[in-house]
């Protein structure tokens, strides 16, 4: 079996491939930087765009299971499903999973319409989110969001990793969709909390406004849409956001990681010690 990953230096993608290794699996990483991939010397690494359906002709020759993101440059969704399953299916791609972005776009609804062997992952949140907290905590000991009294039960981007990897190499999970959970439900100032615990510094939460949130994601650079998405959804998550389930287990054998468990793998990067 030989497995594409796209989106593969992404919180998700690492894990992914970092999985399929210690599986033994022959592996291929698509990028649009290829120069920041930096995997193991098994890893065939290719540079290619989703939103370009025409770069992934080569990375596709000879793939059997396909892992597919949703979003381009920018996290924009992508317009181009239709042809990218097309293009899967003729290189002869049996397995697909697909790993969305908070709504259903042209990737979903193109492979639902095909013969493909899928499973859709849909992860409520992601801990990784809180990695934007690094530079106000690391300068300030502060914690800005506007979102402190929003209820999430986020998952660990690893436990993703386990779950796509089980559903591309492992029969049972064809025509499923999966929502990803972590096993606890917390506030912002809880996981505030729980990082200033582990890398022992005090750290204040502070509640922005809406307007303030807005110019801090502009910043970014994140687009105006990709904002409103953002706001709208965390002020009105859906059940599923804050409700714990029990999938990563099921799937994978292996319960669910905790933000603590988080926490401490990343107490580095937030305390200044390693980038990441």
């Amino acid at each position: 079996m030989t497995i594409l990953v796209t989106g593969a230096t992404g919180r998700v993608g690492r894990q992914l491939i970092q999985e399929l290794l210690n599986e033994g699996h022959r592996l291929r990483a698509l990028t649009r930087n290829p120069a920041l991939a930096k995997f193991p010397s098994e890893v065939e690494v290719f540079a290619g765009d989703l939103s370009d359906p025409a770069t992934l002709a080569p990375a596709l020759r000879g793939v059997t299971a396909l892992h597919l993101i949703t979003t381009g440059a920018g996290y924009i969704p992508l317009t181009t499903g239709d042809e990218i399953i097309r293009m899967a299916e003729k290189a002869g791609v049996k397995r697909v999973t697909i790993l969305w972005d908070g709504r259903k776009g042209t990737i979903e609804q193109a492979v639902e319409a095909s013969d493909l062997e899928w499973t859709q992952l849909q992860p409520v949140d992601f801990m990784s989110n809180v990695s934007s907290w690094k530079e106000s905590i690391q300068t300030e000991g502060v914690v800005r969001d506007l979102f402190g009294d929003s209820l999430q039960a986020s998952v660990h981007e690893g436990d993703v990793g386990r779950v796509a990897a089980a559903a591309l190499t492992r029969d049972g999970h064809a025509g499923k969709t999966y929502s990803l959970t972590g096993p606890e439900v917390l506030t912002v100032p809880q996981k505030v909390d729980i990082l200033s615990k582990v890398i022992g510094k005090e750290i204040r939460f502070v509640q922005l406004t809406e307007s303030e949130e807005r110019a801090r994601m502009a910043k970014m650079g994140v687009e105006e849409e990709i904002i409103d998405y953002v706001i709208n959804w965390h002020k009105h998550p859906p059940v599923e956001a804050y409700t714990v389930n029990f999938t990563v287990e099921q799937v994978t054998g292996t319960p669910a990681r905790t933000f603590t468990d988080w926490a401490r793998e990343h107490a580095g990067y937030f305390a200044g010690e390693s980038s990441g």
